[in-house]
């Protein structure tokens, strides 16, 4: 691959050894790390020199804000200044040591993002504790594990979970001693953790126990462990992740010499809507970078339903989200645009595409048609608030349709970017204003190198001319490790190279397309191989579905998919093709699932697919896949053991009734 725009070689590829090592590709840098990376301040050691230094840089600026209540009605964003909130911090820190609990040991936080969130996470920074996030939405059962496994012995909890966290004793009373609400207490459950051992305290009752008390902070180096980040693995138990205070202040230097170099640098005037979760490593350390920016952070009131409400009281200018907010906010336009008429809709297209023309054209976003952003897409930009000027997606890959219509109609930058927990988040990041990278996750961040490693079984050559592989990652942002799981650890990371399972193919312009997943691969009886992630990624491109789960066995000879159908597109097909009845009626009818059937097989056409790797039989599910049902991770990645243990009678019927047709 000749040397991009965006990328240059730092060392040399090298061919594999037969029935050995498999070759791997050149090293590449980002094209802002040319000079080296970028190295933090002498007095940047820990994560508590991130909110210290901004405390001192700019101690009256508004840090954390919550929408006031009155008489039940959410009003205005009230906020804590940075100084504030750091006495507050000095304050339950002395409370946390008053109870005996001192650097090293792990401290649980568990609930909705918050204020108290914050304030918790930056008093386990002061005090050398290891931060251990417990996910909102993991289960108790996962709770217990975490708390157990990582020896949580003082937890801090939202006050409504503190019922689940209850429910984790008697076990977790091994480890767990304390536990402090993020609110008050109620009697009861004063009486269930006085039964189990347990102290439990209110917010304000566990500040008290601090007042008049001072402790020294303990000295922090780099290298000690900030926080343990247990990832939601698709299979088996929560894996705790190792990350130091090395890996992130290394993130976030790598995150602010890309910002500087695409003059889109963040300041101490930004606003960031917190509502993606804290206990995920793509907010966590997003937040960290507006604290160590003195930006301001303002907090969701935890119900998706009415998020547009916050946004437009907070009016952020840094919105983060997950691909499936970004696609509820583009069907919610795509309803818009349906219900509007036809001189609307001709109005729309029109300056959709005009911009678009000369967005392609390299145009800047807020060039390529001041009128029509004035006119036209002003309302879509008002909807999130009307300040917006970076939306950023990450977790799951975007669809490049989304991506490419958020682009024009948001009036500001959509980019998409790429990481995991043991990478410290963004690794990859895409450039403002480059329509070619639609559909990839941009180049990688100006603080790692990257190579790819070839899966000969899966047919992917890092040393050819289109060079595809298994994403391997090396620099100070990696993860130390898995908590007391080596074999893991080793399995990998090997010479420093973090190998992310994910298969990415490099792009002209340096960016990297993510195309497959190494382990999801399985033969079919015809002794096929078939790498469905990389088809799920290629049938997502049918407009009339939202989400599918593609599956096959060695025992069967075809494919068969699971549709989460686009309602919207359905009921609009439906009505042109004289289906009747409700959205569920529509689904269960055997012409939708021909129509489906036939876009599939139109898509596969286009993109060549070989005759093994078409769908031959659909079951169309009304509900997308979700956390509820244990279908998805917390990051929305597809559980397969789980999908198919719920979709079993309906992979079953898909493959008997061809079966029976045959006899």
């Amino acid at each position: 691959m000749a040397t991009s725009r965006y990328i240059f070689e730092v060392e040399k590829g090298k061919q594999g050894v037969h029935g050995g090592s498999p070759s791997v590709g050149p090293v590449y840098r980002s094209i802002y790390a040319k000079g080296g990376f970028p190295e933090p301040a002498d007095d940047l050691v820990s994560a508590w020199d991130i909110f210290r230094l901004s405390v001192k840089k700019s101690p009256d600026n508004p840090m954390l804000g919550r929408r006031e209540i009155v008489d039940g009605k959410a009003g205005k964003y009230v906020w804590q200044t940075y100084k504030e909130v750091y006495d507050v911090v000095i304050k339950l820190g002395n409370s946390i040591r008053t109870i005996g609990v001192g650097k090293g040991e792990k401290c649980g936080i568990y609930g909705a993002n918050s204020p108290e969130w914050i304030i918790s996470m930056e008093a386990c920074n002061a005090h050398g504790l290891y931060c251990v996030p417990l996910y909102d939405t993991l289960g108790a059962g996962a709770i217990e594990f975490i708390i157990c496994h990582a020896e949580v012995s003082l937890a801090f909890s939202e006050e409504k979970k503190i019922s689940e966290l209850l429910l984790t004793a008697p076990k977790s009373t091994r480890y767990l001693k304390n536990i402090v609400s993020f609110g008050e207490v109620t009697n009861g459950q004063r009486a269930e953790a006085e039964r189990h051992g347990l102290t439990i305290y209110s917010w304000d009752q566990f500040l008290k126990l601090g007042e008049g008390k001072h402790y020294e902070l303990p000295e922090k180096r780099s290298s000690d462990v900030c926080t343990i980040m247990y990832t939601s693995g698709t299979t088996g138990d929560p894996k705790g992740v190792l990350l130091t205070n090395e890996s992130i202040i290394h993130l976030l230097e790598g995150v602010k010499k890309l910002l500087k170099s695409i003059n889109e640098e963040l300041t101490s005037k930004d606003v960031y809507l917190s509502y993606l979760p804290l206990a995920h490593i793509f907010d966590r350390v997003i937040e960290e970078l507006c604290i160590s920016e003195a930006a301001s952070i303002g907090f969701w009131r935890g119900d998706v339903k009415i998020l547009i409400e916050d946004i437009s009281a907070l009016k952020p200018t840094v919105f983060c989200a997950v691909p499936r907010v970004l696609e509820r906010i583009y069907t919610g336009l795509q309803q818009k645009l349906s219900d509007g008429g036809f001189i609307k809709k001709k109005l729309f297209n029109f300056a959709f595409n005009f911009k678009h023309k000369n967005m392609t054209k390299g145009q800047p976003h807020e060039q390529a048609s001041p009128m029509a952003d004035r006119v036209v897409f002003k309302k879509v930009k008002e909807g999130l608030g009307g300040n917006v000027r970076l939306i950023l997606s990450g977790a799951a890959p975007l669809a490049a349709h989304i991506e490419s219509f958020l682009r024009v109609v948001a009036c500001a930058h959509v980019l998409q970017g790429y990481g995991l927990t043991e990478s410290c988040g963004g690794t990859f990041v895409s450039i403002p204003n480059e329509l070619s990278m639609l559909g990839t996750v941009g180049p990688p961040v100006p603080n790692v190198d990257i190579r790819l490693e070839s899966v000969p079984e899966m047919g992917y050559d890092a040393l050819a001319s289109n060079p595809r592989g298994e994403i391997c990652i090396r620099g100070k942002t990696l993860f130390s490790g898995y908590y007391k799981r080596e074999d893991l650890t080793q399995e990998v990371l090997i010479d420093g190279w973090l190998h992310t399972g994910d298969v990415g193919e490099w792009q002209p312009d340096g960016a990297m397309k993510i195309i497959d997943r190494k382990k999801n691969i399985f033969k079919l009886s015809q002794g096929e191989y078939v790498a469905v992630e990389n088809l799920e990624n290629i049938y997502s491109h049918v407009a009339a579905i939202e989400s599918l789960w593609v599956y096959g066995n060695s025992y069967e000879s075809y494919l068969v998919a699971v549709v989460c159908p686009s309602k919207i597109q359905i009921e609009h097909w439906a009505k042109e093709h004289s289906v009747s009845g409700d959205f569920e009626s529509i689904c269960r009818n055997q012409k939708t699932k021909e129509f489906i059937l036939g876009e599939f097989n139109r898509v596969a056409k286009d993109k060549k697919l070989k005759g093994f790797e078409l769908i031959k039989g659909v079951h169309l599910d009304t509900v997308p896949f979700d956390m509820e049902r244990d279908l998805i991770t917390p990051s929305y990645k597809k559980k397969r053991p789980q999908l198919l243990k719920y979709y079993q009678k309906e992979i079953d019927k898909m493959y008997n009734k061809d079966k029976q047709l045959k006899l």
